[in-house]
């Protein structure tokens, strides 16, 4: 796995705006949170500060959480920020632990207000450097992490289409997680107590089946709904996409041992187009767009292994975050009261051992 600026995993082509650019466009719309009560475990965003993606920290993040929703505590997922420029290529990985535990630690002062920004990190690496190296760099990052690490992510998002490569590719061979090497790497997630973040491509889902199939002890949280894909040659197959995506959810969701996130919607490589229109969309347009992915989901997993992300700032190239969470609420409408709180809060606090609010 190469060092962040060789390869950019779902990030690479996603910063449509500049951070000056993309503030002002998501201006223009301003909504009121729904269910403002509702308690919500944001288990999936990011921080980085590099010239090709902009400056996402602290601030940032607090801004965004501060539009009226209940956040009462966030996941950090690895993205490659902050790797180590120097020493074993093998322990790069750690530097960005250590960044997000700074972070995190800052935000467990109370002086950043009451979210608990980071109360669980999820750390990166590359899993096929062989048994040896994986577990070092993984009980070097359970130590880094001062008692917030829960899993680990590799992300194998990979379409051979060159017009996909401009949005998320990353530089790895299409069906890796078949492969032996990145699966004795895999193996040594779960005697340490550590989870595996799932992030492809859906026309690679039915090699996350078998790796779920294969470690029923492990686990899996698949990210981003299964990584839809709506640009190059999929633009224009949406309806055929999603039947093939439907298939393989259903199948996926047989493994116990897997949990799904909704969310990741917003990036541009699923195809929606919004990031192209001049004014952003409204709740209502999102909820639309992203019904057909997120109620499957529910369907398939059940309320009790789902829950929704925000995925930000990716998905912040197509919405502002309290438009994203009203356009969950707006979807979950008529779920109960007890489905409410699996799908905001309860799942993300059980499968990553959270303070449940």
């Amino acid at each position: 796995m190469g060092r962040v600026g060789e390869i950019q995993g779902e990030y690479r082509g996603t910063n449509i705006r500049d951070d000056n650019t993309l503030a002002a466009w998501l201006g223009q719309r301003t909504e009121v949170a729904l269910e403002p009560n509702l308690p919500i475990i944001d288990p999936h965003h990011h921080f980085w500060d590099q010239p090709h993606r902009g400056h996402y920290l602290l601030p940032e993040l607090l801004s965004d959480i501060g539009g009226g929703h209940n956040i009462v505590s966030t996941v950090f997922l690895e993205c490659r920020a902050m790797y180590r420029k120097d020493g074993p290529r093998e322990m790069a990985a750690l530097g960005e632990v250590e960044f997000v535990a700074g972070l995190a630690a800052m935000s467990a002062s109370g002086n950043y207000g009451p979210c608990r920004v980071a109360e669980v990190i999820i750390g990166g690496g590359d899993l096929s450097l062989g048994a040896a190296n994986v577990r070092a760099l993984m009980e070097a990052e359970i130590v880094a992490a001062g008692g917030r690490l829960r899993g680990m992510r590799h992300g194998v998002a990979w379409d051979g289409n060159p017009a996909i490569s401009n949005f998320a590719s990353r530089t790895v061979p299409l069906h890796q997680v078949m492969d032996p090497k990145f699966r004795e790497g895999f193996a040594q997630l779960a005697p340490l107590g550590l989870s595996f973040e799932s992030w492809q491509y859906h026309p690679q889902l039915p090699d996350a089946i078998d790796l779920a199939r294969s470690f029923p002890d492990t686990t899996i949280i698949l990210n981003h709904v299964g990584g839809i894909l709506g640009v190059g040659p999929y633009a224009g197959h949406r309806q055929e996409v999603l039947a093939g995506w439907r298939k393989d959810i259903v199948e996926l969701a047989k493994s116990p041992n897997v949990y799904c996130k909704l969310g990741g919607l917003g990036m541009v490589s699923v195809g929606f187009d919004f990031h192209q229109q001049d004014v952003p969309p409204s709740s209502e347009d999102l909820a639309a767009a992203w019904r057909q992915y997120i109620e499957p989901c529910i369907e398939a997993f059940g309320v009790d292994r789902c829950m929704f992300e925000s995925n930000f700032p990716p998905d912040k190239q197509s919405c502002g975050y309290a438009e994203l969470w009203n356009a969950f609420k707006r979807i979950t409408a008529n779920a109960s009261d007890d489905e409410k709180t699996a799908l905001y809060s309860g799942t993300a606090a059980k499968v990553y051992r959270m303070i449940a609010p």
